[in-house]
């Protein structure tokens, strides 16, 4: 399926997986390559369940850069096909470009693997693209970008 546009601005991404709902949660301890990228319950306290969406450059078509809301330097990086968020430079973080599928969209990263939540508090797993559940994510709009 073709690339589909993504307005610039704050999310909540929610994981399609059996359980409560379960939402893109940055953890709150660094190993190896930053901090792992889980689901987790929502929660109504502000931890790292928000993240900024937008696109790499203003064009159609470019690719977009995920991070978090309240830590603008800490964007979403793909070592080992795991997902983990890090303070790097911006243009170490990875690019993903979104499709829709029945429910949702599938979240692509610059290779075509798709991000994949297992189950509630798993780390984030980049796989080959499947017609599975746990690829379908739901991105929920909570506010465009305050920008200049």
């Amino acid at each position: 399926m073709p690339p589909i546009p993504v307005k610039p601005g704050i999310y909540k991404i929610h994981a399609h997986i059996i359980g409560p709902t379960s939402l893109l949660t940055a953890t709150e301890y660094a190993v190896k390559h930053g901090a792992p990228v889980i689901t987790d319950r929502l929660n109504p306290l502000p931890i790292e369940q928000e993240w900024i969406v937008r696109p790499v450059e203003p064009v159609p078509g470019a690719p977009y850069t995920i991070h978090l809301a309240q830590h603008e330097v800490a964007g979403l990086v793909i070592p080992e096909d795991k997902l983990w968020v890090n303070s790097v430079p911006p243009a170490e973080w990875a690019k993903f470009t979104f499709e829709r599928v029945i429910g949702g969209v599938k979240i692509l990263s610059e290779k075509g693997l798709a991000l994949r939540a297992g189950h509630r508090g798993a780390q984030i797993e980049l796989v080959a693209p499947k017609p599975e559940f746990q690829e379908t994510w739901t991105l929920e709009f909570v506010s465009p970008l305050n920008e200049e």
